[in-house]
Formats: C-alpha cells, structure tokens, sequence
C-alpha cells in the first residue's frame, strides 16, 4: 500500500477516537497529495490549515486536534514541529478556559517529562488512573478525558510513551523503567490509594513489563499490545505496516533496516508475565496487520488473569470505537469492584 493511503487508513482511526466528523476528515484527506515537506496539498499543510480556521474561532479543542494529525505520526519535518507545538499550545489554551487540568512536568532520568493530570490532593488519597497512548498517540489525545476520571472518584494521568510527543526520553529495552518513575513523582505531590492503566499499543507493551516488575499495578486495560513474537518474527515484521517502521526508527534513532534487531530483545519473556498478578484485559483485532495474533496467545498462556474482548477488525479496532470504550470503563469498574470486595473481606476475616 502507497505510504500516504497507509497514513490515510490510520488517521480515520485516530480521527475517530478523537471525536472529529468523518465529512471534516474526508474534505480534508481529499486535498492531500504527499506527505513530505510543506505548501498546498502536503499531509501537514492541510490538516494545519483546518486547525487554524478552528483556532481563529475560539474552538480551540478542535484546532489541538487536527494540528496533531498535522504532526501525524511524529514530526519529521519543521512544518510538523509546529504542528506539534500548535496542538499542546491550543489544548492549553482550551483546558485553561475550562480549570480542572493541570499541567505537570515530572522530573525523569535528568529529564522534565510534560503530564496532564487532575485530582492530584494530598489531602484526598485517591486511586490514580494512567492513560498513554502508543508510539504515535500524543497525550492530548487522551487528556480531554480526564475530568470524567475525576468524577469518577479517581485522580488522573495523560503521558506520552519515550519519544512522542513532549516526552524527551528515549525509547528503549528499559523504558518501562519510565513508568515506575512517573508513579514515584506523582507519589511525591499527591499519595494514591492503587493504580490503574489504560496502555494502547506499544504502551501496553511497556506496562506489562513494569507490572511484573512493580506491583504497584492494580490492573490494566491495553489495546493491541506487542509482546513477544512481534518483536522477534522476522516474517512477521516483513509486513508491518511503513508508518509503524518508520516510526519505530524514528523513536529508536536507528536506521530502518537496524529496527528488527535493535527490537529483538524488547520480547517479553514467559517468566516476566507469570510474576504479573495484577488483571489484564486486552482488546483484540482479529484482522491486526501490526500484532501477531502469537501475541494474543502468548498473553493467554502466562498471564494468570487475562480477559480479553475481540473485534473482527484492524490494529486499533477503528470499527469498534464505541465498544472499545465501553470495554474499557467496564473493566476498570471490574478492577475497582474486585479490589473493593476484597478489602472487605481482608478486613472482616481480620
């Protein structure tokens, strides 16, 4: 498939998740010709162009947007280095005017790591909520959800994975390492009770790691993770989609024919996943051209508690959105119920 109808097929999906019409996605994918560089009828050009007219009447959520599938996947060019400054400027912009957001910068690895974030009291202990997307998913993606966490009861967390994004770290084998380090910080401003995440794609891949190695993790919900054969399937890899290599070069800093065997030691090990004790539930796309389906059965041999939910569909189930969410909530209520019930049993057997 031509690299711009590739692009194309993924930014529906992301467009999708992210709430904007499909008639505004389709006027504006049929004025793209290529991808590179910047003028009329570029990837970064017309969807930048969008983001403006939205920006100059005050719809400043939308403009966050579209600037970033204007720097979708990653910025490769200064057109979409301002695209990506444009989308965090714009939802700044649009979480100042309405409170309830903050603004964070952790200190990680001699970094300063930019999180979104609400309901962080130390006065008020709550169950904290991480939300990050994969490798080509900036927090603001997810940050507008936020304040619905916090009116769940629960603080919350938007990140970016290392690479994406304003997330300065780099992306290796010891990246999980990342999000051990994010809960010690927000320990620091605010004590939480458990901890629960929402990991999409290649970020799910990184807290399945930190959960076998942290058993701060009271649950996860992911999307399409990679595990094991993806990283080391030659075979496999040969078909991965441009957009995923490309990217994955661009956060490794290695050339794209290197990625496969910087990658082969990133597989996660059966012995890892047994010492997972927290519940994990996975949506799978049964048509996943990213994620083997070896992965999927992987995770149901050597996770102790593993559920998962599966659509007919491609990485990302961009079919399934609407019940792609509800899976998630509900799990979540699952992971809370079930931690809840046994505290009390806990307590009255104590």
């Amino acid at each position: 498939m031509p690299y711009l109808a590739e692009l194309s097929d993924l930014v529906r999906l992301h467009a999708r998740v992210q709430g904007l019409p499909g008639a505004v996605c389709r006027e504006i994918l049929e004025r793209i010709d290529h991808t590179d560089g910047d003028g009329p009828g570029s990837w970064c050009w017309e969807w930048a162009l969008a983001a403006d007219r939205m920006a100059e009447t005050g719809r400043h959520l939308e403009s966050c947007k579209l600037n970033n599938l204007a720097r979708f996947p990653y910025p490769s060019n200064p057109a979409q280095e301002r695209a990506a400054h444009r989308c965090v400027a714009e939802f700044d912009q649009w979480r100042s005017s309405r409170g309830g957001i903050d603004r964070l910068e952790l200190e990680l690895s001699g970094h300063r790591v930019p999180v979104w974030a609400t309901g962080l009291d130390p006065d008020a202990p709550r169950p904290l909520l991480l939300l990050i997307g994969g490798i080509v998913s900036v927090k603001e993606q997810w940050a507008p959800s936020l304040p619905t966490a916090r009116k769940l009861g629960m603080a919350a967390v938007a990140a970016e994975m290392p690479g994406v994004g304003e997330n300065p770290l780099t992306y290796d084998h010891d990246s999980w390492q990342m999000l051990s380090g994010l809960l010690d910080r927000i320990n620091e401003i605010a004590p939480v009770r458990e901890v629960y995440a929402v990991a999409m794609s290649f970020s799910g891949h990184l807290a399945l790691r930190c959960a076998a190695h942290d058993p701060r993790l009271s649950g996860l919900v992911t999307v399409g993770p990679p595990v094991s054969a993806f990283f080391q399937d030659r075979t496999w890899w040969a078909g991965v989609p441009e957009t995923t290599k490309r990217t994955l070069a661009h956060l490794l800093g290695v050339p794209e024919g290197d990625v496969p065997e910087r990658l082969g030691t990133f597989a996660l090990r059966p012995d890892e996943l047994t010492r997972v004790t927290a519940p994990v539930h996975s949506v799978v796309s049964l048509r996943d051209e990213i994620i083997p389906s070896a992965d999927t059965r992987f995770l149901e041999r050597h996770l102790a508690k593993f559920k998962s939910i599966r659509f007919d569909d491609v990485h990302g189930s961009p079919g399934h959105v609407l019940r792609t969410r509800l899976w998630i909530a509900h799990s979540l209520l699952r992971f809370r119920t079930a931690r809840y019930t046994a505290s009390l049993f806990k307590g009255f057997n104590g």
